[in-house]
């Protein structure tokens, strides 16, 4: 370069997809329980009033539907709805090409939906179940390790944990609970009533997932994001 001369700008980063971009703004409106039309993706997540637990939330619920891994320290790189799009858009893209995980059990096809209405909900005992895999799978433990009315502050299920817990808890069974969840349910056999209740009185869906959420739920089958018990709560509350 001569002298005089001026450096050429640094290029903008390229924005993120707007199907990325609309369901990282969608998550974060369900976490600050106010609605995403009404959320400049621009604006930072401290201005929007993220603290770290909701950052937690934020990010275990991102990392649940699109099988991510990404940090909740990441969001100091990516401060705002728009840049952490661009960052789970580029994460998506480098894992496009899922590879097999060795021990995968083969997942089971779905059995036939009943035609004589609505299938009940899932009773309490097969909540507990499912809410111990997903336990330990947070813990990092073996699911026997964790017993069926295990007490959370014996497992030391700190906020982070929490968080990520209930997240996931939210995905399998379609529900909106704050991770305080726990401190009202403090274990796994009053959480289990408590998810039981409240998919006895929530209101079911009026028809069967589209091919689109059966192809997203067979693709987290094959890529170990769910089990097929999982997979099987799903199916049966969208009936």
């Amino acid at each position: 370069m001569t002298t005089g001369e001026h450096p050429l700008p640094e290029a903008a980063p390229a924005p993120p997809p707007a199907e990325v971009l609309a369901d990282v703004v969608g998550v974060l409106g369900d976490v600050l329980r106010i609605d995403a039309a009404r959320i400049d993706p621009r604006q930072t997540f401290r201005s929007l009033g993220m603290d770290s637990l909701l950052t937690v939330e934020l990010v275990a619920v991102v990392n649940a539907r699109h099988g991510t891994a990404i940090l909740p320290t990441d969001l100091y790189d990516h401060p705002t709805p728009e840049s952490f799009a661009a960052q789970v858009a580029a994460e998506l893209h480098r894992t496009a090409a899922p590879r097999p995980r060795p021990g995968r059990r083969p997942a089971q096809a779905p059995p036939a939906a009943a035609e004589s209405g609505p299938p009940a909900s899932p009773p309490a005992g097969e909540i507990a179940e499912v809410l111990r895999e997903q336990l330990a799978a947070v813990l990092g433990c073996d699911v026997w390790e964790i017993g069926p009315a295990a007490d959370f502050t014996g497992l030391n299920v700190d906020s982070v944990l929490g968080a990520e817990f209930v997240a996931t808890l939210n995905r399998t069974f379609g529900l909106r609970e704050r991770a305080v969840v726990l401190y009202d349910h403090p274990d796994l056999a009053a959480l289990s009533e408590h998810v039981a209740g409240l998919l006895r009185t929530a209101p079911r869906p009026p028809a069967a997932p589209g091919a689109r959420e059966l192809d997203v739920l067979l693709d987290a089958v094959r890529d170990d994001r769910l089990t097929v018990d999982e997979a099987l709560v799903l199916l049966s509350r969208h009936g």
